[in-house]
């Protein structure tokens, strides 16, 4: 077990540092880091992620690159021309309804994005659950406008129900996230017929293996995003892109490019908008260099502890 603290090049889900843990296990790493707010219930997930990956149980991939998109974190227009050019991505997935932020800010970060991108590029948008039915159907038309055409919306709305009502209600194409991964029921977004797309992400949902019965089960196109790990957690959301029958849309796995630093030896950055499959091998001076502190160590530790006592008290 290692613990890494890898600073961050910009404020990204309200963090400056990204903490995690490294699990070896016979095969090779696995990745646990779910973030810090999260209790031992929702932390558990992750942690079986992380030792699928650990124990090399990944399935076959059907495709040896996976095309992905930048991230554009809720910056300034000019910071956000520059990490879409920076990004060498087709497409970019730009964040909006930031707190304290208007909407008039969103949009001209899109319209940064798209001149940054160019004609052919593809934008999408993610608002984290933070609009209401309304505001999301007059913003969603404002950056739909500002892009030339939004390729999708993410997660505009909290709840399923919310997604479903705006869905009927604009002409792009909606994305659940939130309303599959933190949801007690993943399937009501298909019951409800409340998004177009499943957005799924590997360690929140359980590892690989899980996800795909995921996918095939929803019956909905599928982008696999990213936790903002390491290149060893985007490793395992690769091997799920990878193993998916269709991939009609780029994944969210180029997000190595918002920390200052990695644990790989050759970091999972994309070329050309792409990622090659396979697993990610870890460099021990890297381990070494983003070592983190003893008290950072021990609240691992600690929560890893949890975790395990969560699945002692689920056993019969």
């Amino acid at each position: 077990m290692r613990v890494f603290s890898v600073p961050m090049r910009t404020r990204f889900r309200g963090i400056t540092v990204r903490e995690g843990v490294l699990l070896r296990g016979d095969a090779g790493w696995g990745e646990w880091s779910p973030f810090l707010e999260y209790d031992p219930q929702v932390a558990e997930p992750w942690l079986r992620c992380a030792e699928e990956a650990a124990a090399g149980d990944w399935p076959a991939p059907v495709r040896s690159q996976v095309p992905v998109n930048v991230t554009v974190p809720a910056v300034g227009p000019e910071a956000a021309h520059a990490v879409v050019r920076r990004g060498g991505c087709g497409t970019a997935k730009v964040k909006v309804a930031e707190p304290g932020q208007t909407l008039a800010d969103d949009q001209a970060r899109v319209e940064a994005v798209r001149d940054a991108l160019g004609p052919t590029g593809r934008v999408r948008v993610d608002a984290n659950g933070a609009w209401d039915v309304d505001t999301a159907v007059r913003a969603v038309a404002a950056l739909d406008r500002a892009a030339g055409g939004l390729e999708y919306v993410e997660q505009p709305c909290a709840s399923v129900e919310e997604l479903a009502a705006v869905r009927r209600r604009v002409g792009v194409p909606v994305a659940a996230d939130e309303s599959i991964r933190r949801a007690a029921d993943p399937y009501r977004v298909r019951d409800l017929e409340a998004a177009d797309i499943a957005v799924l992400k590997v360690q929140p949902l359980g590892g690989v293996r899980a996800c795909l019965r995921i996918a095939e089960d929803i019956g909905l196109p599928v982008v696999v995003s990213s936790a903002l790990e390491t290149s060893v957690g985007i490793a395992a959301g690769i091997a799920l892109a990878a193993a998916l029958p269709e991939l009609p849309h780029a994944c969210g796995l180029a997000t190595v490019q918002l920390l200052t630093d990695d644990v790989a030896v050759r970091p999972l950055l994309p070329v050309e908008g792409s990622l090659p499959v396979g697993a990610a091998r870890v460099d021990p001076d890297a381990l070494d260099r983003l070592a983190a502190p003893a008290d950072r160590v021990a609240h691992w530790e600690s929560r890893l502890a949890a975790v395990r006592a969560v699945r002692q008290d689920r056993r019969p």
